[in-house]
């Protein structure tokens, strides 16, 4: 039985170690082609090491409500449009992180606690040995006299306390403003997730498709790429007026800033667990159906009126 289990150990170490140098091959190569290449974004990221998590061999590429929530707790630190530099493209076993402009807050060495830590008043000495004589003292009128002064001391302290209180809540409002700020300069990443492993010998060429909806590779991009997608028809719906588009990951509260009240009263569907709500504006000579995922614009069509 022994021998039978040395005899399997010896096996899954010999292929754990000829998996090796080809995972690290695969990512030197992903990393060569992409580190230190400008990009522009199509979806808003959100300003958080968790980013944004892609499936290409998912029905649904993107948990468009998760999306959301991080749109909103974390502010967007790329906006559509936006080029940024790939700063890291790194291999795991079923992800492949690919980090835009520093990889997103929160990534390690980032303080992302909110909370300020200040030193409360203790009881003195004094105060101490005041409670200790308060118990003790059977006098009276000396009892009396000591619990004025204990009383004295503990409404000092209290108060202390509340002034100390007061400044660590306006500590960490400074320091909830900072974080969000940093937020905004710290980058983003998409992390490219497959069901089981990540593909033996993956491509440049086929990390490009699985983020082509995402991501425009053709500035700043390798040399090599080639931007297969079919010419702008001279016919295609133009700009909204004042030039505003819409983009994914705008709030409903910018597409109606921008666009002004919806024509058509909200319409709600349900796909699966999700909830999408269906608004339709006009602008200018432009008809917009957007279609919102928790207050968050995940899918528009543009025809003319």
């Amino acid at each position: 039985m022994r021998s039978r289990v040395t005899i399997a150990s010896c096996a899954a170490g010999v292929l754990m170690a000829l998996a090796a140098p080809a995972f690290a091959q695969n990512e030197d190569a992903l990393r060569a082609y992409f580190e230190g290449k400008r990009v522009t974004v199509k979806i808003d990221m959100p300003g958080t090491s968790d980013g944004i998590d892609v499936r290409p061999d998912a029905t649904r590429a993107i948990d468009y409500k998760r999306y959301g929530d991080r749109l909103k707790n974390y502010g967007t630190a790329i906006r559509t449009g936006e080029s940024t530099v790939v700063t890291l493209v790194k291999v795991k076993k079923d992800l492949i992180e690919f980090q835009l402009g520093g990889g997103g807050f929160g990534t390690f060495g980032d303080d992302t606690s909110t909370s300020v830590y200040i030193r409360p008043a203790e009881k003195s000495n004094r105060e101490k040995e005041l409670e200790k004589r308060v118990k003790e003292e059977s006098d009276s009128r000396r009892r009396r006299q000591l619990e004025d002064e204990l009383d004295d001391l503990r409404t000092r302290r209290e108060r202390e306390n509340r002034r100390i209180d007061a400044e660590r809540a306006r500590a960490e409002e400074r320091k909830r403003e900072r974080i969000a700020e940093e937020r905004l300069r710290g980058g983003s990443r998409f992390n490219v997730r497959y069901a089981d492993a990540v593909p033996a010998g993956m491509r440049p060429e086929e990390l490009m498709a699985a983020l082509a909806e995402y991501v425009d590779f053709s500035n700043g991009g390798p040399a090599e790429y080639v931007d297969t997608r079919p010419a702008v028809d001279a016919a295609a719906p133009k700009p909204a007026a004042d030039g505003v588009l819409p983009r994914k990951g705008m709030t409903r509260a910018d597409a109606e800033r921008a666009f002004g009240k919806p024509v058509i009263d909200a319409v709600d569907r349900r796909e699966g667990s999700v909830v999408i709500t269906t608004l339709v504006f006009v602008s200018g000579d432009q008809k917009i159906t957007a279609d919102f995922v928790e207050d968050v614009l995940v899918r528009y069509t543009m025809t003319s009126r």
